[in-house]
């Protein structure tokens, strides 16, 4: 079997694929870093769909999802979008960590791993 590397940078690529399992790194808002909870959701879960496309797969495959938050606080707020996204019925085993991210801008991270 063939690895797959989406995006590979000197430190980590965006997503690797195996075999029928794809691993995407943790995603954090790029345009939307310093905006609400909310806004960083939606962008990281637009981000997430345009990588398992990319790998022949969509969220219906999501196995399972680790998201960080800067502030469990905000963990109603990130759910509410969350909840909006996923497809009813093809929810993933998902786990959710109050942690320090990489940057105070960034208040919510996302890494997920895909069936294809």
């Amino acid at each position: 079997m063939t690895i797959e590397r989406l995006d590979p940078g000197p430190r980590m690529s965006q997503g690797v694929a195996y075999g029928s399992l794809v691993y995407l790194a943790g995603q954090v808002a790029e345009t939307k870093a310093g905006s609400s909870v909310t806004e960083q959701t939606h962008e990281i879960l637009g981000q997430i769909d345009a990588l398992l496309a990319r790998a022949g797969t969509d969220k219906t495959k999501i196995l399972s999802a680790n998201i960080y938050l800067a502030d469990i606080g905000t963990f109603g707020e990130m759910n509410k979008v969350w909840e909006a996204w996923v497809v009813p019925g093809q929810t993933p085993a998902r786990a959710t960590i109050e942690a320090k991210l990489a940057a105070p801008q960034y208040t919510v991270e996302i890494q997920v791993v895909a069936a294809r």
